[in-house]
């Protein structure tokens, strides 16, 4: 069971042209989305998470069911859905502005045990930002990784989001002796700071960062560098790309059971080189579709 905890919002997707665009409304939010694309690609998989009881959180959680998502950790609440205006440029990639005041997601509280059969936690994005959820998710990805389970982080940086820039850098920082895997854009990178082998040396077993068009590279605590190019695709828009480079991840290593620190330092050049090539794979068929819509295990095979 790979469990992820997070925020689960809605996208406002602009439709057309012009600043006075329809907004089309879509199920999102960087672990919502991780969470679909890992049940898609047939990983057993569950959501971990306050949503509300509003129409919005009632579709957020089919969502969920019906790509095989347990939700049985999922937490509800009256408060209204977090939303999230996105602005796509011309070369697809997205922009976000968010609506975060009082709403459902913000209220989680850590719950007392993971999911029976928990093998990792993912965690990132606007959760581990937003107050007072932020510290409880916080105390469930160091409970997680003292109880040995493989903890990933993606922190999809939300610049708007973030107050004091230089007290994020350095929560940051401390999250990295509890995280296994660290999965970051080049941008999210630069907004940090440091360098892959600074954040290897403080926790990590492995650092993948995206580069979108241009792929990804994977750096290992034992020195290891491994790339591979982007997979050239049509691009509609880039929503949902990243998370889906999270789901590819952590689902190819549990195929290989490699879910702990030991097992994903250890895969090497071929097996950080086929896995780094199932995620570019997976990322191009989200980046040929409109909104988050991840592939199906049957999309990526032949």
């Amino acid at each position: 069971m790979i469990v992820v905890a997070g925020e689960a919002l809605i996208d406002l997707v602009p439709q057309g042209t012009g600043a006075l665009a329809a907004l089309q409304p879509a199920l999102g939010g960087g672990p919502f989305n991780t969470a679909v694309a890992l049940g898609r690609l047939g990983s057993s998989a569950a959501f971990c998470s306050r949503v509300s009881s509003d129409a919005f959180g009632e579709a957020l959680l089919e969502r969920l069911r019906g790509t095989g998502v347990e939700v049985s950790s999922v937490q509800r609440g009256a408060e209204p859905t977090t939303l999230a205006v996105a602005t796509v440029g011309a070369d697809g990639s997205a922009a976000y502005s968010f609506y975060v005041d009082g709403t459902a997601d913000r209220l989680f509280s850590a719950p007392s045990a993971l999911p029976s059969g928990t093998r990792a936690v993912s965690f990132g994005t606007c959760s581990l930002v937003l107050e007072p959820g932020a510290s409880a998710y916080e105390e469930l990805m160091h409970r997680a990784s003292a109880q040995g389970v493989f903890t990933a982080l993606d922190p999809n940086i939300r610049p708007g989001l973030i107050p004091d820039a230089d007290a994020y850098r350095a929560r940051f920082k401390s999250w990295l002796p509890s995280v296994c895997l660290l999965k970051l854009s080049e941008e999210d990178a630069a907004w940090l700071g440091g360098t892959p082998q600074e954040w290897l040396a403080a926790g990590p077993a492995a650092v993948v960062i995206t580069r979108g068009g241009d792929g990804l590279t994977a750096f290992t605590a034992d020195g290891g560098e491994y790339a591979v190019p982007g997979v050239r695709v049509a691009v509609v828009d880039t929503i949902g790309a990243g998370d889906t480079v999270n789901a590819a991840l952590l689902h190819g290593l549990a195929v290989r059971d490699a879910l702990s620190r030991r097992a994903a330092a250890a895969l090497g050049p071929d097996g950080w080189t086929e896995l780094l090539g199932f995620a570019a794979r997976a990322a191009a068929v989200t980046c040929s579709r409109a909104g988050a819509e991840p592939p199906y295990a049957h999309e990526l095979t032949g």
